[in-house]
Formats: structure tokens, C-alpha cells, sequence
């Protein structure tokens, strides 16, 4: 939204009254309106820094009150709904019957909203775009999907069935993750009890030596004196600047799309963002090729749900080179995130007049490699969870025992 100025003749006074519209042609209209007076001009310009302080207040209350719906429980409700309209049960009375029967706090808020959305005469997906956060893109896109087949109880059931795949390869990720977080949080408890308890009594015998200290030595003291003065207003200033950055990238697209591409940059993490956004985008786009979408529809509808700006921005582009006559296969080529033989693959697809069946094959064969990057987490997180430990503990036993070896040597 941006943020327009309207100059007005009230009752003889000329006022100039600040709002937020989509484009300059609907804040004209917004001010045909809803200002009674003679408009001399509509002009964009600069959010005043009070409404844009009040505006990121109100984004991290937002980030702090949101609560996603619980896996199981929304894919519990997606068969629900399935099965319910398949049974010729009406979109309005389905969602009012989960509604009513969820143990999910937030799911019940939900489908009671889109409930009552839906009886004002919203569409399913057009009502869903409300909630885009607890719901996700990909529920969105099935609906819209089953909206445009007609075939709302298919497009359901398939959609059941991928958060029931996605929500599989989380519990893995999480299982993967398990070793290594425990391990490094131990060793962050173990370094913080050294730190606290342990460092301040070897500090006052090092200190009475009057001796130069070597660099170990001088980086834990001066670790032990951040973390003991400042540890707590340190603690506080983390989790306020997460909540606020957190905030800001869900609020601003510009931050949101840097945020992305710093992750495309990170080890193992630009792996599993990649791999996860292309499997996604493959199944749903195989299964749109499926249901009779025309290609550039189902590109169109495939790319809307994947969340990575970077790489939303470079799969668009693939629409744009279909919707000017190019192949399919060109335009997954020319964004360079596809392998030369998945190119082969669609090219003979689009040869043969069964791109829908070639896409569902190459759906499966980014879901193994995803699977195979989850499955072989552990030991990619291995090496640098050692490395780290292996530093915490050198710090500790060089900064310690270095000074104690010069007492010796000395003592002799």
C-alpha cells in the first residue's frame, strides 16, 4: 500500500487529508468518495515517520499475537472438508461443522471466519487469502485450483495429501536436527557455567601476576566481562531485535526479498530452500497439468505459492517466456535451476504430448533429492558442529592454561 495526500476545499478551507491506497488510479477514487469538498489534487509521497512508527508497532504486535494451525490439525481438516463436499455437503455447512468440532484454537477462528466470509458470497480462495499465514500458499492454490476444475473435492484430497508429505519431511528435519542441537546446546550451557562460575577465579589470580597476558587468555576475560556485565541486557536486546526483524521482513517486501537471497547463500540452508521450493513447485504444477490447466495457467498458479522471493521472481519468468510462444523446456532453461537432464526430460514431454505425466517424474525426482538432503542432514551438520566445539574448547583451555604454564616456567 502506499500512502497518498489528497488536497481538498472543505467548507472553504483548503485541507490536505493523508491515506493509503493500492495505485494512483484507485486513490482518485478513494477521494471522490470520501472527501466531500473540491479535490485539487491527489499526489503519492512519503509515509509521515509517526504513521510509519505506529505502523511497525502495530506489525510486531501482529508477528506476536500470530499462531500458525498445528500440522495434524489442518491436515485433519483439509480430509474433513474433502470428504464433506464430496458427500454434496455444502462449502458453508463443512466448514461451520469443523469449525464448531476443532480442538485447535486457531483453526476453529479460521474456518469460523471463512464460514461466515463464504455466506456473504466470497469465494473459498478469495476468503482463504486472509488467512495466507495460517493456511499457507499452497492450501490457497489447491482451492483455487478445485474452484477453476470444478473439482473442489479432488483438489482437496491432493492437497490433504502434500501438507501430510510436507508435514512428514518437517517431523525428519526435526529428527535430523535433533543430535546437534542438543549437543550444541549443551556445550552453550557447559560454556556459559565456565564463564559465570569459573573464569572470574582464575581472572583474580591472573590478575595479581602483574604478567602479560597471552591473546587466549585476553579474549576469554574480555568474553567473561561482556557476558557478566552485559548478559542480560544482551538477552533482551536479541529477542527484541528478532521480533523486530522478524516483523519487518514479514511486513516489507524489499527486506523480505534480501532476507531470501541471504539465505540462498548459506551453507546446507540454500540446499534444503531449493530443492524444497522446486519439489513443491513441481507437484502442484504436475498436478495442475493433470486437471487440464493450460501450461501458463498452471505456471502462473505453481508460482504464486512458492514463498522464496528470489526464486518466485526467476519461475515467473518461465511464465513470461511461454506466454510469448517459447517452450516450456526454454524457460526452465533459462533460469538455470533445473538440471540439463530435467530440461531433456520436459523437451521430450512436450515432444511426445504427455508433459503432464514427464512432470509428475520430475516432481518425484525432486522430492528424492529433497528427501536425500533431509535424510543426510546430520552428517552434513557434523563437521561444523565439531569445528565449533572443537574452538569453544581451545579457547577455554588455551585461554586457562597458557598463563598457568608461564607461572610454571617462571616458578622454575
Amino acid at each position: 500500500m502506499s500512502y497518498f495526500v489528497a488536497t481538498v476545499i472543505m467548507k472553504g478551507k483548503k485541507q490536505e487529508i493523508g491515506f493509503y491506497a493500492e495505485s494512483k488510479k484507485e486513490a482518485n477514487q478513494i477521494a471522490k468518495l470520501k472527501f466531500n469538498g473540491i479535490i485539487i489534487k491527489v499526489v503519492e509521497t512519503k509515509e509521515p515517520f509517526e504513521l510509519q512508527l505506529q505502523k511497525l508497532r502495530k506489525n510486531i504486535l501482529q508477528t506476536i499475537s500470530k499462531k500458525k494451525i498445528k500440522p495434524d490439525a489442518l491436515v485433519g481438516a483439509i480430509r474433513q472438508l474433502a470428504v464433506m463436499t464430496n458427500a454434496g455437503i455444502s462449502i458453508h455447512d463443512s466448514l461451520q461443522e469443523i469449525a464448531n468440532s476443532a480442538e485447535d484454537e486457531t483453526l476453529k477462528m479460521v474456518f469460523e471466519q471463512l464460514s461466515s466470509d463464504i455466506n456473504s458470497g466470497q469465494a473459498l480462495s478469495k476468503a482463504m487469502e486472509n488467512f495466507r499465514y495460517e493456511l499457507g500458499t499452497l492450501s490457497i492454490a489447491m482451492v483455487k485450483l478445485g474452484e477453476k476444475t470444478g473439482n473442489l473435492d479432488e483438489a482437496l484430497y491432493s492437497l490433504a495429501s502434500m501438507l501430510d508429505e510436507i508435514r512428514s519431511n518437517v517431523v525428519k528435519f526435526k529428527k535430523a536436527m535433533a543430535y546437534p542441537r542438543n549437543v550444541m546446546i549443551s556445550m552453550a550451557i557447559a560454556f556459559s557455567v565456565l564463564i559465570s562460575f569459573v573464569v572470574p577465579k582464575f581472572k583474580t589470580m591472573f590478575e595479581k601476576m602483574h604478567a602479560d597476558l597471552p591473546l587466549p587468555t585476553k579474549i576469554l576475560l574480555s568474553l567473561e566481562h561482556i557476558f557478566n556485565t552485559y548478559g542480560l541486557y544482551i538477552v533482551g536486546i536479541g529477542i527484541v531485535g528478532f521480533i523486530v526483524i522478524k516483523s519487518l521482513i514479514e511486513n516489507y517486501e524489499h527486506i523480505r526479498y534480501g532476507w531470501h537471497e541471504l539465505l540462498l547463500k548459506l551453507y546446507l540452508i540454500k540446499n534444503i530452500i531449493k530443492f524444497a521450493t522446486i519439489s513443491r513447485f513441481t507437484l502442484v504444477f504436475a498436478e495442475l497439468l493433470r486437471s487440464g490447466i493450460p501450461i501458463a495457467e498452471a505456471l502462473d498458479t505453481a508460482t504464486s505459492m512458492v514463498d522464496n522471493l528470489p526464486l518466485k521472481k526467476k519461475l515467473e519468468s518461465v511464465k513470461l517466456t511461454v506466454e510469448k510462444g517459447g517452450t516450456l523446456n526454454k524457460g526452465l532453461q533459462d533460469i538455470g535451476l533445473f538440471e540439463n537432464m530435467i530440461i531433456q526430460m520436459v523437451r521430450a514431454g512436450e515432444d511426445s504430448g504427455t508433459i503432464d505425466s514427464m512432470m509428475k517424474k520430475v516432481a518425484e525426482y525432486y522430492k528424492m533429492r529433497f528427501d536425500a538432503i533431509i535424510d543426510n542432514l546430520s552428517e552434513a551438520i557434523e563437521p561444523v558442529m565439531l569445528i565449533l566445539i572443537a574452538s569453544l574448547v581451545l579457547l577455554l583451555a588455551l585461554g586457562i592454561f597458557l598463563p598457568m604454564w608461564s607461572m610454571g616456567s617462571v616458578v622454575h
